[in-house]
């Protein structure tokens, strides 16, 4: 899990990203398309076409970090938007790389009574 320091925002780059790029060609994108500065301390999430792929951008203060996952079975769940961004919570992020539905989480039944 990325260590996401308190007060960071978390941005989803709608639409699809050329998962060909790096780090210079995401920053550079972060600047024009979202008019974010990417040095910012600032989270950027981006997915491809095929949804299974995300990387994920991140200036901590030191240095820009570039973090791919990749999942071997379903998509990540993106915001229908085709341009633009959408801020998380790091719950949300939490949710998902792990596939999760993050707009309508499933949480756990619990019983409602203990006999």
């Amino acid at each position: 899990m990325i260590p996401v320091p308190a007060g960071v925002r978390i941005w989803i780059a709608t639409g699809a990203t050329d998962m060909r790029r790096g780090m210079n060609g995401l920053a550079l994108q972060v600047q024009q398309s979202l008019a974010r500065d990417p040095h910012a301390g600032d989270l950027f999430a981006f997915r491809g076409r095929s949804g299974s792929l995300i990387k994920i951008l991140w200036h901590d203060g030191l240095g820009l970090s570039l973090y791919a996952k990749r999942l071997e079975r379903g998509r990540f769940i993106w915001p229908t938007a085709t341009e633009g961004a959408v801020v998380i919570t790091p719950a949300q992020l939490a949710y998902l790389l792990e596939g999760i539905d993050w707009r309508h989480p499933q949480h756990t039944w619990r019983p409602q009574s203990a006999g």
